[in-house]
């Protein structure tokens, strides 16, 4: 099973971060990329109305994205949604007509569909203060980020109260993501792995060959 990880945090030594690299190594065949090595422009300038060329890390990450048969996004609870960052790499990378599109009826199609998901996502404020406030950030990644280009199933890692987690706490939240992240990787089908690896590679070389001829008609 290829899996791409997505730590979204600016930095390298927080929980989030932490998290994500486990998960990485106790999956056992993982990706992972950090937001914040990545070098891009994290602002749409023009929003959807005019092309604004992929930089080579933002294509080589899309290029991961569709290789992959499951991806896992890593995030802190920022005011209630994501950090700019990784809102920006939203943004670049999740373009219409490449991870979705609009079909005649104006209903959404996602086309990243035939992909598993997880989010891991951590708080300062405690779980219930959460469901109180509207959960907003697992809904904007899970629901009308992930599941919206037709990652699915999304499961959910949360850790919660992160201000107050002394040392033991944040090394048992690191054993129950590797436990989520060997759990992932049982789930794969392995009768078609192999298979679907395969067809995801090529779409990623269709994709990597249609930017690249993009790239050049607006190089004339």
């Amino acid at each position: 099973m290829s899996t791409l990880v997505i730590d979204g945090h600016p930095d390298a030594d927080s929980l989030v971060a932490s998290l994500a690299r486990r998960y990485a190594e106790a999956h056992g065949d993982a990706r992972l990329i950090a937001v914040r090595d990545l070098d891009f422009d994290p602002v749409l300038r023009r929003g959807y109305h005019a092309d604004q060329q992929l930089e080579p890390d933002l294509q080589e990450a899309l290029e991961a994205i569709f290789a992959a048969s499951h991806i896992v996004v890593a995030t802190p609870v920022w005011w209630a949604s994501v950090p700019a960052l990784l809102k920006g790499f939203f943004d670049r990378v999740l373009l219409p007509k490449v991870t979705y599109r609009y079909r005649s009826n104006g209903l959404p199609e996602g086309l990243l569909a035939g992909r598993t998901g997880r989010l891991i996502v951590t708080s300062d404020s405690p779980r219930w203060f959460l469901a109180l406030a509207g959960d907003s950030t697992v809904t904007h990644v899970r629901n009308q980020t992930m599941r919206f280009c037709g990652i699915r199933p999304v499961r959910t890692s949360r850790f919660t109260d992160v201000r107050h987690a002394d040392e033991a706490r944040r090394a048992a939240w690191l054993d129950r993501i590797t436990a989520d992240a060997e759990r992932d990787a049982a789930r794969a089908p392995r009768r078609e792995e192999a298979a679907a690896l395969a067809a995801r590679r090529e779409e990623a070389a269709a994709l990597a060959a249609r930017r690249e001829e993009a790239a050049a008609l607006a190089a004339r």
